[in-house]
């Protein structure tokens, strides 16, 4: 089985070490700069439970050098993705799948979807089509990320909580190609469910990333003082009851409340968020993809969001002001 992780930061580099110390797979990454060095001078280097371990992995700056793959992992930000495009494509053979691994609403979400907005292309995480047009919705296999990772340093992985990537085809079926990667996840230590319904659990996670995420870039803040604060917490709350309704008119059923998820929130701690993270950093937050996507999925529906537009607004104008924007 030949996999290759494209983009291989924090969660791209941890699943890389996993599967590459398993070694039951013929392992690439595709990173650059200062990581790719550290990569190819001393190995990808993986601290788990204390302990640091160097994982044996064939790392290139080029795709073309790799050739086609059974499974491309895509570990880029949503925005990165369409940028990419021209380098991934020496990956893909005739039956190559892309494991997506993007926060937020999914380019492919309506694919396989089987209803009046079946194929739909959503602007704000694909404008164009263009994702859809040269990957192709066929190849994806959807993913859910939960672990929590940090580079400490080039070439330096460090796992802090969370070995679950679920996996699900659009489809909902259970096929050959995500049992199998599923089985090779699980293999190297990691925990790989296999969902029939894939976006059910993007929308809970999604739940919380297009309020939190927003709300702690503004603010500076982070989830418990939040949830700790009325204010920002019913702001958010506000958020979440209109993506709600945007879901379950789209067929998803949220398996638990609204108030549980906050406090679900809350109780992570002192915790800033990516966007804060990435705000802090300098970084292009992902707004698009957590915030606007979830603004036209109400377009789109029917269903009125007037907290989500409010805060998308403010959200959107600093990172204008900040120059990680447009």
């Amino acid at each position: 089985m030949k996999i290759t992780i494209f983009g291989a930061g924090a969660i791209g580099g941890y699943l890389a070490a996993k599967l590459a110390i398993a070694g039951r797979t013929e392992l690439s990454i595709v990173a650059r700069g200062a990581h790719l060095d550290a990569i190819k001078a001393s190995g990808l280097r993986l601290i788990e439970d204390g302990k640091e371990t160097t994982a044996p992995v064939r790392a290139a700056a080029k795709a073309e050098e790799l050739g086609e793959q059974d499974y491309v992992v895509l570990a880029l930000k949503a925005h990165s993705v369409a940028p990419a495009l021209d380098q991934i494509a020496p990956l893909l053979g005739d039956h190559t799948a892309v494991v997506t691994m993007q926060n937020g609403v999914p380019w492919w979400y309506f694919h396989k979807t089987l209803g009046a907005l079946e194929g739909t292309r959503l602007q704000q995480v694909d404008p164009g089509g263009t994702i859809w047009d040269r990957l192709g919705p066929r190849r994806v296999i959807g993913s859910v990320v939960y672990p929590a990772v940090e580079v400490d340093a080039p070439g330096l992985i460090r796992h802090v909580e969370g070995k679950r990537f679920s996996l699900g085809e659009p489809s909902g079926e259970k096929s050959e190609r995500v049992t199998l990667l599923a089985g090779e996840m699980v293999k190297a230590g990691l925990q790989a469910p296999v969902r029939e319904d894939i976006r059910a659990e993007i929308w809970i996670k999604l739940w919380g990333n297009l309020s939190f995420n927003p709300i702690s870039a503004l603010t500076g803040s982070t989830l418990a003082a939040i949830v700790a604060d009325e204010g920002t917490r019913m702001l958010a709350r506000a958020m979440m009851l209109e993506a709600q309704a945007i879901g379950e008119s789209l067929g998803v059923r949220f398996p638990i409340d609204v108030d549980r998820r906050i406090k679900g929130a809350g109780d992570v701690g002192e915790h800033k968020t990516s966007m804060l993270q990435d705000l802090e950093r300098g970084r292009p937050m992902e707004i698009d993809a957590l915030v606007g996507a979830v603004q036209e999925l109400g377009r789109l529906t029917g269903k009125p969001t007037p907290a989500i537009d409010g805060v998308l607004a403010l959200v959107k104008r600093l990172a204008v002001e900040r120059g990680g924007y447009g």
